[in-house]
């Protein structure tokens, strides 16, 4: 996604909205910064003078004199619950109210910042984009998203409070970052030629969650990515969860770190990962300055037309089973009816075949390979024109064949456009340079806490 059209929009779905924290920052402001900069020391043998359990402290904080309340921890704590669909373990909720807390700190600090710069946004601005969000998940209730936030234990106002935040944010990046960032057409050639020069080499759709660390938080931090990832393993989404726990500047995207070949990774990173199938995990995985954890998307050749880019034009014949078929019978049936369809002489015939034995046919020639099932998607595209799948299904579900009646190859692709690259190398930078601004902000805040 680029800079241009994240700005532009504010998610496409509830859970995506509700689970953005503060994403991207702007531009560092050293000059006029009064604060002594040097390296911290910590002594090897420390005594903790005291006591400062922050797992103890009530998820209440005062912000430069606005007030974030245990109930707006609480209502925003439901949101990323529900997006993770309620597979967050009991022992875990501690640790996500204190990093909504700090999320929470961040976007009122965005909308404070905003507002002192005459860039605050409207209410009604608000509005617009809440109903968008409502018209796109609930198109036949526009009031279904204020239910549906209500019944998760959230409501409309931390969501509209969210939008705000992202929103204010986003005008600040306008502002103070983009029209200082810039990109040549030499580096834009460069890229260009690296990649006609990779073409054919695999390239990798990779996640991230990655969590610093210093030598002295090593080994809880270690503990924290490993929880992370049993957590995924175990059903949540890697994407919520990135969102959520990331440090790096791709936690607005869920993680998403696009397409890059493995070469572009620290070593560390690229040895994890070069072994991986897509949907697979790996990590903690160690490297300079933290951990990272990386799930594999997908993969595919640079500069190479992709099969499951294939546009298929399909039958699905299918028939029910009576209610009390035994397994037994259910197989017998299947047998006989996969050979009755493989019988048939191509599409032309399916139909009356299928119509004597009682089957029905529904058709689709719109269907991309890619987004059929892994095992469906390399037998469909083993098939010549005719021939069907084997027959897959369930007791309860029926069972199913599918019959190629066509396919159209993809064009063999001519990589990203000049103007494509550019959008990526100046996002890349906006990043970059965000950090360093929510940072300052976070320093000269004024935050106590209850």
């Amino acid at each position: 996604m680029t800079t241009a059209s994240r700005f532009a929009h504010v998610g496409r779905s509830i859970l995506a909205v509700s689970l953005a924290t503060a994403g991207v920052a702007a531009l560092a402001q050293d000059a006029g910064d009064s604060t002594p900069r040097g390296s911290i020391t910590v002594p090897e043998n420390v005594q903790i003078f005291g006591k400062n359990d922050p797992n103890n402290r009530r998820a209440t904080a005062i912000v430069n004199g606005d007030i974030i309340t245990g109930t707006d921890v609480d209502q925003r704590v439901a949101l990323v619950v529900a997006a993770n669909q309620g597979k967050i373990q009991p022992e875990e909720m501690d640790r996500l109210r204190l990093q909504i807390l700090r999320n929470l700190i961040d976007e009122t600090l965005q909308i404070q910042e905003a507002k002192a710069q005459e860039l605050d946004v409207k209410d009604s601005e608000v509005e617009q984009s809440y109903a968008r969000l409502s018209a796109q998940n609930f198109p036949q209730n526009p009031k279904g998203m204020d239910a549906y936030l209500t019944r998760i234990g959230s409501s409309p106002a931390s969501l509209k409070r969210q939008i705000k935040g992202e929103l204010s944010w986003n005008n600040l990046l306008r502002r103070n970052v983009h029209p200082f960032v810039n990109v040549s057409q030499e580096e834009v050639k460069e890229t260009m030629d690296r990649l006609k020069a990779a073409k054919g080499t695999e390239e990798y759709h990779i996640g991230e969650i990655y969590l610093a660390s210093t030598p002295e938080t090593q080994a809880a931090v270690y503990e924290n990515a490993k929880k992370i990832v049993d957590q995924v393993k175990q059903g949540a989404s890697f994407s919520a969860m990135a969102r959520t726990y990331s440090e790096a500047s791709t936690k607005s995207v869920g993680g998403d770190l696009g397409w890059i070949r493995l070469a572009q990774l620290p070593t560390e990173l690229s040895s994890a990962a070069a072994g991986l199938q897509p949907g697979q995990l790996v990590g903690p995985v160690q490297t300079p300055g933290g951990f990272s954890i990386l799930v594999l998307i997908d993969k595919r050749a640079v500069l190479t037309a992709d099969p499951r880019d294939a546009l298929l034009s399909l039958k699905q014949i299918s028939i029910d089973f009576p209610a009390g078929t035994t397994d037994a019978d259910a197989t017998k049936r299947a047998s006989d009816f996969a050979a009755a369809i493989k019988g048939a002489k191509g599409c032309g015939d399916v139909d009356s075949v299928a119509k004597s034995i009682g089957a029905q046919v529904v058709e689709n020639d719109q269907v991309k390979a890619r987004d059929l099932p892994g095992p469906l998607q390399e037998t469909l595209l083993k098939l010549s024109l005719g021939e069907t799948s084997p027959p897959f299904g369930s007791v309860q579900e029926g069972v199913r064949m599918l019959m190629l009646c066509g396919r159209d190859d993809p064009q063999v692709d001519a990589g990203p456009k000049f103007e494509e690259i550019m959008s990526q190398l100046e996002d890349d930078r906006v990043n970059k340079r965000a950090q360093a601004f929510l940072r300052d902000l976070r320093r000269d805040a004024v935050i106590e806490y209850n």
